[in-house]
């Protein structure tokens, strides 16, 4: 091995200053609409977002009752992989189910 030399490690911790970045996160949001049943959307909630049947309950009733229901925050990548999933499970079953991504 070569000797030390700080010439080489110059600029290394120039970076550790700056602030980094949060990601930004996303809400992911089901719609309401009259087909999709009750009960396809608490089985969503609990397969796709890992709900708890009182929580999937809730957001269901949020989405019946005042047309949104927020099923949770996440990062980008994640938050979209969760709609195209919702909205495969909806197509598959034939509901008309909407689920959205919103920038928080």
């Amino acid at each position: 091995m070569g000797e030390y030399n700080p010439e080489l490690e110059e600029g290394v911790g120039s970076e550790v200053g700056e602030e980094l970045k949060e990601p930004a996160m996303y809400k992911v949001l089901l719609l309401n609409d009259d087909y999709t049943a009750m009960d396809f959307v608490i089985e969503v909630l609990r397969f796709v977002f890992h709900k708890s049947i009182e929580d999937a309950t809730q957001i269901m009733l949020n989405v019946h009752h005042n047309g949104v229901g927020l099923c949770g925050i996440y990062s980008y990548e994640v938050a979209e992989t969760k709609t195209n999933t919702t909205g495969a499970l909806a197509r598959e079953r034939g509901f008309p189910l909407k689920c959205i991504m919103e920038r928080e």
